[in-house]
């Protein structure tokens, strides 16, 4: 019951972002949903939503970093529940919101979302403290899969459902798949104060701040080999949350979706998301050289991202966003793989909190400055994800071409 309680922690931390994304597309961006004033333009409409998401990212970035490293000194179960407690009063303000169509609650409810947001990596953490040799560590974190799987493709799920006219008649609201969030924040609460027993040795002093999040990132100055491979991670995440953070908004502009129809396509991203991670990154990894496996994958993500802005056809927005996740679903992890194989075993915490940071960065980074570009032109996010994937490439070839530490990082070598 103690591993169910951690792996449903997982499960409700990737929910969250699918689940919420086509309910802010459509809060923000739809004058039919009357919570912004009529008289907002597009274009104010389009910057209040970058500016949610992006304060959203940012307190991520911060969270993140601040409560797993937490997690290392008042113990894993307080940390948990720190971000559960967290997660219920981010969507407790959220419903608060959309009831009284305050945009500052909104704020202030994603903030507070973002900030406990960071959960995965702790209960990683504790299911890696309880693992009793490998062949379980490797177990536990191959059921930690399953469990991210089912919640990319539950969150949006449990949107298209509940705020369906279709499926649930007058009962069905925007408010309603936030509700059902709650709940399930409730349960999992439940879970973890009855069955989860604290596993960590001992507690220490905290002696860190807020700072330590940039000393995370300060400290790749010091590491040749993760030095290198940073600027990478970074554009080509800003790659992918580009179009990501931007795809319910472009779809809105361009193709008039409705929410039930952007959460069909989360659902379509969550269930290749999932397939991938559970079937084909573990002998893709294993069998051919990271470099390759990043220059292919990358470039059928810029490809696939041009031909989604130039699509003319609805039906196709639903196909085409599979070889775009797909490639990303090995991209990550094989960039996550080679952060780990950069640095040795007493440095492995430090490496996967400088990815958490440098995915947030610059997903906050491109969530404000694409709500502006989305003014100017629904597309211009989409652009942006192309040349990011773009320079990324041209990094792989500045920065890992003839560099031997990189090219060892590879198990296929």
């Amino acid at each position: 019951m103690a591993r169910i309680a951690l792996l449903f922690v997982v499960f409700i931390d990737i929910l969250g972002l699918g689940l919420l994304l086509p309910i802010l597309s459509s809060l923000l961006l739809d004058p039919a949903q009357h919570f912004l004033p009529k008289d907002i333009s597009q274009a104010g409409r389009e910057l209040r939503y970058g500016m949610v998401l992006g304060l959203f990212f940012l307190a991520w970035f911060f969270g993140a970093a601040f409560i797993s490293k937490l997690s290392d000194y008042i113990g894993r179960k307080v940390s948990i529940l720190i971000c559960l407690f967290g997660g219920f009063v981010g969507y407790a303000l959220t419903i608060a919101a959309i009831e009284y169509s305050s945009l500052i609650l909104l704020i202030v409810g994603r903030f507070i979302g973002g900030f406990t947001a960071g959960n995965q990596p702790i209960a990683q953490a504790a299911l890696i403290d309880e693992a009793q040799d490998d062949r379980q560590k490797a177990e536990f974190m191959g059921q930690m899969v399953a469990a991210v799987s089912l919640g990319l493709i539950a969150g949006p799920l449990i949107t298209a459902s509940l705020s369906s006219r279709f499926l649930m008649g007058d009962f069905a609201s925007l408010s309603l798949p936030i509700y059902a969030a709650i709940v399930l924040v409730l349960i999992n609460i439940v879970l973890i104060v009855v069955y989860f027993r604290e596993t960590l040795a001992r507690r220490r002093k905290i002696d860190f701040g807020l700072s330590e999040v940039f000393l995370t990132l300060l400290r790749i100055r010091h590491h040749k080999t993760t030095l290198r491979l940073a600027p990478v991670f970074f554009f080509v995440v800003m790659g992918y949350n580009s179009f990501f953070i931007f795809l319910s908004d472009f779809l809105i502009t361009r193709f008039n979706f409705d929410t039930v129809q952007n959460s069909i396509v989360m659902i379509v991203l969550g269930a290749t998301m999932g397939s991938i991670s559970l079937y084909l990154v573990g002998p893709v990894l294993t069998r051919y050289r990271h470099i390759t496996i990043m220059v292919v994958t990358v470039s059928i993500m810029a490809v696939f991202i041009a031909a989604y802005v130039f699509n003319p056809v609805a039906a196709l927005a639903y196909v085409l966003v599979i070889p775009i996740i797909a490639a990303f679903g090995i991209t990550y992890p094989t960039l996550l793989s080679m952060f780990s194989a950069s640095v040795d075993e007493s440095r492995q915490g430090w490496a996967m909190g400088v990815c958490v940071a440098l995915f947030t960065l610059g997903s906050g980074s491109i969530s404000i400055v694409g709500g502006r570009l989305m003014a100017l032109n629904p597309g211009l996010p989409m652009f942006i994800g192309i040349g990011s994937c773009l320079f990324a490439l041209v990094l792989i070839a500045l920065l890992w071409r003839n560099a031997p530490d990189v090219e060892k990082l590879s198990p296929a070598e």
